[in-house]
Parts: structure tokens; sequence; C-alpha cells
């Protein structure tokens, strides 16, 4: 058990509600299981309440009742008095009073080691006052499971050591993420006909956060490019149990995409809030979705077994679906914002617009000077770090305004101009790579993936859904080299002609960073495996079309070194850049 759903629709106010709930039972029969196969110091403590030595069945060899039974006592009672009541059969423990306080400490750390959501049903209303109190009401039924868990941790702890606290903590105790979930109306003319049991499944239509979130997935890369296969799934698919599933309606740039997520990766989920626009009941009643993408269906669902890592479909009326499988090397958050990302750019290229993997932020420096810059590369290039370096460069620059971090696309006007489309309204980028501090000064606001190994995570909220959506003129054009080695000042170079932007931005080089299983130098078709080069032939045409269009209304195209890849510059290279990109602006 990894992820724990927790009831939203009561009020915590009463112990028994934790130590007769079927979660608490099944927590003290995994710290039991643990520490008898660890053989740990709490093996002496569960060994007193065995009842049946000659049983080998858990459930019958030990006395689970008892145990909770005595957590209860010790809410009222010392332990000596409970030794001494002729009330209580439990074993003599007033002796092991360091025992206890190491078992209560070790069932306390492990309820919080799991990922804990709340879930709320709730009708969903177009009336902004009454959704925030609905809200509201979510919030403080998770508060009151906070102070109901801390206060009986609490008590529990003073029968046992006779301790005051000293010092108290108020640590995260209830859930860290709350959902509110509710099945929308809607119009006949926007249901999915091949797949009516969508609409069995619970929508989500609002997301809380309980900050820190930090959250430990047992996968931290991303592995292979995501196969489509032009030709419809729908028809075979199904959810046999829409209890253990949740529907999250998004925008991704002004594509609607429902995002069917399977409870035990809740965790990732809970990321599209950081990163995604929320659909409105509003807005989907009279619309069909774009593309579907179902996470952590069962494995045995796919034809072949390396297509458990992610394919595509396409149906007859040109709709997308994605689909994962169930299993531990896909629980990595990348698995869930690439597909979205890789469907929306296949819908984007089906209209003759250039999906494009790279960042556009317009900067503003400080004496009035601004451009509107956008870095194209895969993951690790160097585009979030040069921003962020950006804005620590507090002396020249008055303001970076991020509107594409990841993914975006181009199209072009009736009058010749390129403008560009964003996807996301936040960044997932790598811990190590970002100035130090930054991360920690959004801990309130950021989700934190695998903050413990290498390639750990942050997604942070940067912007708004209204502005990313609008179509915004482009000055520079620019692939991020993360892989040459380049002088002070000579971060920056321009192409000449389509042809040498074409062939630098068509070979995407990059030194791979650990996001995904590549190592050393790596290629990938104008640095976007998400769409371009499943559709390569079509990409390279719309391609060459919007780069003549850049150059016939002077955006300058080149190439920014971030030196990312490079060891001991990942943090002065994106520095330098962002330096070099200044004095561009200033001439």
């Amino acid at each position: 058990m990894r992820s724990i759903v927790i009831d939203g629709q009561i009020s915590y106010n009463a112990v028994s509600q934790i130590f007769n709930s079927e979660t608490f039972r099944a927590l003290l029969t995994e710290l039991i299981k643990d520490s008898v196969r660890k053989k740990t110091s709490l093996y002496e403590l569960f060994d007193l309440f065995i009842k049946d030595p000659k049983e080998s069945v858990f459930e019958e060899r030990y006395d689970i009742d008892s145990i909770i039974q005595l957590l209860l006592a010790l809410m009222v009672n010392t332990i000596e008095e409970i030794d001494t009541s002729k009330c209580y059969s439990f074993p003599r423990l007033s002796d092991k009073k360091e025992l206890l306080v190491k078992f209560v400490e070790s069932l306390f750390s492990l309820w919080r080691n799991k990922h804990r959501f709340m879930l709320r049903r709730d009708t969903y209303t177009p009336a902004r006052l009454k959704r925030i109190f609905k809200q509201t009401v979510l919030v403080n039924t998770n508060a009151e499971l906070k102070t109901l868990v801390l206060n009986t941790y609490r008590q529990i702890l003073i029968n046992i050591s006779d301790v005051s606290l000293k010092i108290m903590r108020q640590e995260p105790g209830g859930a860290q993420v709350s959902f509110l979930v509710d099945k929308p109306e809607i119009h006949q003319s926007a249901i999915v006909e091949k797949a009516k049991w969508l609409y069995d499944l619970d929508f989500v239509w609002s997301i809380i956060f309980e900050p820190p979130v930090i959250f430990y997935t047992r996968s931290n890369k991303r592995r292979g490019l995501f196969k489509v296969i032009d030709r419809p799934i729908l028809h075979k698919l199904s959810i046999d149990n829409p209890q253990n599933w949740l529907l999250f309606p998004i925008f991704v740039g002004n594509k609607l995409l429902f995002v069917l997520t399977n409870k035990e990766y809740l965790a990732l989920a809970a990321g599209l809030g950081n990163l995604f626009e929320i659909a409105s009941f509003h807005s989907i009643r009279n619309r069909k979705p774009d593309g579907i993408y179902v996470f952590g269906i069962n494995s045995d669902f796919f034809e072949k077994p390396e297509d458990v890592n992610g394919v595509i479909y396409k149906e007859e009326d040109n709709m997308y679906v994605g689909l994962i499988g169930d299993h531990p090397s896909i629980d990595y958050f990348g698995y869930m914002k690439k597909m979205i990302l890789t469907i929306h750019n296949l819908l984007v290229l089906d209209e003759g617009r250039l999906p494009i993997h790279g960042a556009l932020a317009q900067i503003r420096l400080k004496d009035g000077k601004c451009a509107n810059i956008m870095l194209i590369g895969d993951s690790g290039a160097g585009k979030s770090e040069t921003l962020d370096a950006l804005n620590q460069l507090k002396e020249e620059v008055s303001e970076v305004n991020i509107l594409i971090d990841d993914m975006g696309s181009l199209a072009i006007t009736e009058t010749g101009e390129v403008v560009a489309f964003g996807t996301e309204t936040g960044a997932f980028v790598r811990l190590d790579d970002l100035q130090p501090g930054y991360a920690y000064s959004t801990m309130d606001r950021s989700i934190f993936m695998n903050p413990n190994v290498v390639n750990a995570r942050v997604i942070v909220p940067y912007s708004n859904y209204d502005e990313i959506i609008r179509p915004t003129k482009i000055d520079y054009f620019l692939y991020a080299n993360n892989y040459q080695k380049v002088k002070e000042g000579e971060e920056i170079r321009f192409f000449n002609s389509v042809e040498e932007a074409l062939e630098v931005f068509s070979k995407g080089a990059r030194i791979a960073k650990g996001t995904t299983s590549e190592k050393g130098l790596t290629h990938s078709y104008f640095a976007n495996p998400f769409g371009a080069i499943q559709r390569k032939e079509r990409h390279n045409e719309i391609a060459i079309k919007f780069l003549k269009a850049m150059m016939n209304t002077g955006v300058k195209i080149g190439e920014v070194c971030t030196q990312l890849g490079i060891s001991s510059y990942e943090q002065i290279g994106p520095l330098q850049a962002a330096k070099s990109l200044i004095k561009l602006i200033q001439t």
C-alpha cells in the first residue's frame, strides 16, 4: 500500500475513526510484517502479541486487535496504569517504554511516508463563491484529520513516557492533496460514443495542496519513444473498476484532454494541477475531448510488452488515445507530462502548425528594452535553467515573464508573422540545475518528486492560462546547445540561411542529463521526440515553412550555448548564457 485515499465526506473528531479504520489496520500490519522480516528491535514487542505460535498465517498468528486496543487504552491511561489495572489483559509493558515509543514513532512515520490523498464528492457549481465555500469545507476536513492524527500521536507518547513535550512540531498529518469530484452533465453531442464508460468515472473539478508536497516514486527516468499507431482502440477499451480511477479534464494549450488515472498513480496526477489548466465542467459540457490518456491500465491489455511504456492510437474521428501500463518503471511524472504533450503535438501537426519543444520568455530590462526569446531544446538542454539565471540577474533584468516553459506551438498569422502559443502553466525542472535555493523559495507552491536521488524534480506553477494561450510574437528563435564549450561572451551565434538552421535543429544534439535513459551526446530530431519524430516527414515540411516565415519577417534564428551538459558548468553555463541574452537585447 503506497497511496492512501481518505474519505473527505465526513468530519474527523474521534480517535476511534483512526483505530477502527481499515487503513490503520493495514498500516499496522505492514509495520509488523516489515519488522518480522528484517528482525528489527520492534520484533521483540510484537512477539508479545503472538496468539498462536504454530500458525503461519499472519492474521491468525498475531493479535492485531489487542495491539489496537492497547493504543486506544494509551489515549486515556498511562502505561503504568494499564499494567496494574484489572480491566486490561495486555502483556506487562511498563519496562519497555523505549520500545513502545519507537513503535509509535515508527507507525507515525510509516503514515507520513505514504502518499496521502483526500477525496470528496461534491456537486460542481459555476458560482465562484459557492465553489470557494466547497473548497473551504474540504480544507477544514483535512485540517480536522491532521489535528486528530497529531493529537492522538502526542497523547499516546505522553502516556508512555510521562515526559512533557517541550517542543511541538506541526508535522504533516493529514492529506497532502485533496480532490473535489463530481460527474458532469455532458450534452449528447459531446459524448464519446465509443467510450460511454468515461462518464461513469469521477471527474476532478478542484485540487487542494497542503504544502510541502513531496512524493517518492518508483522511477525517476523516462525511457524510449511513444509509438503512434494509426488505427482506433477505444472500441476495445473499458474500465471495469471505475471506483479505482479519477478523470482529470485538462487544457493543454487550447486542446481538451481527458486524463484517466489509476489511483495508485495519484501522486503523478496531482502534478497536473501545477502544470496544466483544469477544465471547468462548463467548458466540457458541449465539447468532446481532443484526446484521451489512460495512465495505469492493466499491462495485459497491450499487444506488445514494450507498449506498456506508452503507445498512442488514432481514432477514425482524428482523436488520439494514449495508453500507459501499470508498472513500476513508468512511475515517473515524465511519463504523465510527455505523453500529454505528445498527444497535443500530434493534434497540432494535423492542423499544419509547428509544435515546439522549447521555452519562450518575455525579458524586460531595467533600461526599458524588451524582447521575446524562444529557446529550443530537448530535456536537459538548459532552457529553464537559463531563464532561471536571468531571474537572478536583478541588476539588469526588470522582469522575466515565462510564457512557455517546455512545449508550445507556432502559427502563421494572415500577415505572415509567426506567433507562439503555450501549453503549460507550470514547469517540471531538475532540482540540481536550478540556482541554489530557488526551488525552496517556492516550496509553499511546488511539488517535489524524489528529492533524495539523481534527477530530482520539482513542479512549479509560474503563469496563468489566459496568458499562455494568447498569441505572442517571437524576436529570437535560438537552439539551446548544452554540449559545446565556448569562451565567455561568445555564447550566441546566428544562422544565415534556412538550410543552416534546419541542419542544427534537425540534428537536435545534446548531452543527456539523466532525465531519460540516454547517456552522453545524443541526437533527437528537432529536439522533439514528442510527436515530431513520429511524424517526421510531415513535421519537416512544416518546419521549413515556418523557418522561412521567421526569416522573412525579421526573426533572428541561431543558437545559444548553455553548456549545461559540461561538467562544472551546470551553474555558470546558464548564467553566462543569460548574460549574453541581456547584451543581445541591449544592442
